[in-house]
């Protein structure tokens, strides 16, 4: 059967009959649970089932939203959550700013297709009407620079001159006529194939209104004009980059510091906790190299307080080995270790007092003259 939306597809509404309902289940598209609702098969319908690489078209019955429509054979079912009586005479109404957009790109995946093969011999195998981009897989493995760039004047130049994609023949006046075509680029596709990535009519605006705001942003947070943002970021890179180096020579230095200060002390050196938000596992394996762990139990953490973070535990071999799962259990993270080394993630910080009790009681068993 073709439907109406096949014969007028700039058909907005339309009146027909319901001629069955019957209860059924939609699974979502992204997964998920399934949704309960009605399968309804109409008279004739302007809301288009998915077929052809296009997507299906949404919409109200009545004023019942439509959530998906198939084909069924010769019939366009449409899934809705209320039930509709059968014989009913029902308003269809289109969510024309969806149709119209795959209006567009189906319209230029064969125009685009078309002048493909013409110009360069590039036969399609497939297509897909993507969210945001389209794709046209292409039977050459290579297209080069230069012949996107003139496939996309040639198509955009087809356009300007109107040749007719429809049945229905529009006045040259007509701003419907109207529209472009951009070619965003080529990827690698599956074997010996290019896939290439393309935009029609008002996902072009889209974009380029998108890039505009990004542009603008851009141009306010740089401090100079859209020709110097690329370079303008660069040299922010290699600043952070150097930042990053002298923040890391300086936790270092900080950690054989820390360090020696504690070996300078003259009390017992058994037992040394340390927390310190900013630090890796570096920082921490520098001061548990410097301090020494023959005779020393050191438990050390970076990271938020409040939040997940990372710790150390090292020390005697047969202490450490013992100690080590008990002490990731209590900040609720994971960890591993070997030769008197064990270190993992933290999810719970803000136990540390209860690790550090843990140690302080295990040196004190180990040691009941103390």
């Amino acid at each position: 059967m073709v439907f109406r939306c096949q014969r007028d597809s700039w058909a907005r509404q339309f009146t027909t009959r319901v001629v069955s309902c019957r209860a059924a289940e939609l699974r979502p598209e992204g997964g998920g649970e399934p949704v309960s609702g009605f399968q309804v098969v109409l008279e004739d319908t302007i809301l288009f089932p998915e077929g052809g690489g296009q997507p299906d078209d949404r919409g109200l019955i009545g004023d019942v939203p439509v959530l998906r429509v198939t084909r069924r054979g010769t019939e366009a079912v449409h899934f809705v959550p209320a039930a509709l009586e059968p014989g009913a005479e029902v308003l269809l109404s289109l969510d024309w700013e969806r149709r119209f957009d795959h209006m567009q790109q189906h319209s230029g995946q064969h125009l685009i297709s078309a002048i493909a093969e013409q110009m360069f011999g590039f036969k399609t195998t497939s297509w897909e009407l993507g969210r945001q981009r389209s794709v046209i897989e292409l039977d050459t493995p290579v297209v080069t620079a230069e012949q996107l760039q003139a496939l996309e004047d040639s198509v955009n130049e087809k356009i300007r001159d109107r040749v007719p994609v429809t049945v229905r023949e529009l006045a040259a006046d007509d701003p419907e006529v109207e529209t472009v075509i951009k070619l965003l680029g080529v990827e690698k596709g599956k074997k010996n194939k290019t896939n290439l990535v393309f935009l029609v009519g008002n996902r072009v605006l889209k974009s380029i209104e998108q890039s505009h705001s990004t542009e603008k942003a851009l141009t306010s947070l740089l401090k100079n004009g859209p020709g110097e943002h690329v370079e303008a970021v660069k040299r922010l890179q290699s600043s952070v980059k150097l930042l990053q180096k002298n923040n890391l020579n300086l936790l270092r230095d900080i950690a054989v510091l820390i360090a020696r200060d504690f070996k300078s002390k003259p009390a017992p050196k058994q037992l040394f906790v340390l927390h310190r938000k900013e630090g890796d596992s570096e920082f921490m394996n520098i001061i548990a190299n410097e301090i020494g762990t023959e005779e020393t139990l050191l438990f050390l953490t970076v990271g938020d307080e409040k939040e997940a973070g990372l710790f150390l535990l090292a020390g005697p071999v047969e202490a450490v080995e013992n100690l080590g799962p008990r002490v990731a259990e209590l900040l609720g993270g994971k960890g591993a270790g070997k030769r008197g080394r064990f270190q993992g993630k933290a999810a719970k910080m803000s136990r540390r007092g209860e690790v550090q009790a843990l140690l302080q009681e295990f040196i004190s068993n180990q040691n009941p003259g103390a």
